[in-house]
């Protein structure tokens, strides 16, 4: 479904990316981890290139649900599922509607269709999600989903994704939850430096690596999360 061969990355001077290669099948989950920080793509067989005359066309079949949503703030929830079908697929909206609808009652948010995105409570991520859906993608791309979420919500976005893996979907995923990682992912890749280092199933690289950057990393990321939690909760001993 996607292939990723070769792909180099720099911002500015700073190389980010050093020679990425990635094949994913279709229906499967794969997870990105690893610390923030010219090749080639492949959908369904067709490069994907800034200047190629394609490039609109394979936009379409591809899902991106963002970090920071990209909600449009002077729509509605049901507006913002809407626009992509109506206006990039030329869907009458009627039919867009009743579709984005039957979607945001899918994504259980149902009973707000018609409240604006800064009136939902943790709920910005589901409208992205329903937005992604209403295109009809082969694939969606998943940047840092769970930032920000607290547990329940986050919960409910595993329940969202584990819907949509049943279903089939291709998905490739952004993210430094290891917990929602070792569930939610089928193979999770671990990069270091501009490179994968490690891949494998979750359960495996996320349990016992083989690499020692990889252990340092999953270290490094467990004790900086129990040092949030415990910080947390003196803070609500304080308030308390």
């Amino acid at each position: 479904m996607i292939e990723i061969t070769d792909l180099h990355k720099s911002f500015g001077v700073t190389p980010v990316l050093k020679g990425i290669s990635l094949k994913i099948k279709q229906g499967e989950v794969v997870c990105l981890i690893g610390a923030s920080g010219s090749g080639e793509v492949k959908l369904l067989d067709q490069r994907v290139e800034q200047r190629s005359r394609h490039i609109n066309q394979l936009r379409t079949q591809v899902g991106m649900v963002f970090q920071r949503f990209n909600l449009f703030t002077h729509r509605t929830v049901l507006e913002n599922v809407m626009e992509g079908p109506v206006h990039v697929k030329g869907v009458p909206r009627a039919e867009a509607q009743r579709k984005a609808n039957e979607l945001l009652v899918r994504v259980d948010l149902g009973h707000r269709l018609h409240e604006y995105p800064h009136q939902l409570s943790g709920g910005q991520q589901r409208v992205a999600i329903a937005r992604s859906l209403a295109m009809k993608p082969k694939a969606i791309l998943f940047d840092e989903l769970t930032s920000a979420l607290n547990p329940e919500l986050v919960g409910e976005m595993l329940g969202v994704m584990r819907t949509l893996a049943r279903e089939g979907m291709t998905m490739l995923v952004v993210t430094h939850e290891m917990g929602f990682a070792r569930e939610v992912a089928d193979r999770v890749c671990f990069l270091y430096a501009g490179l994968i280092i490690e891949q494998g199933n979750a359960k495996d690289v996320l349990g016992s690596p083989r690499e020692a950057r990889t252990r340092e990393f999953l270290r490094h990321v467990l004790k900086h999360r129990a040092e949030g939690h415990h910080a947390a909760d003196g803070a609500a001993g304080a308030v308390a």
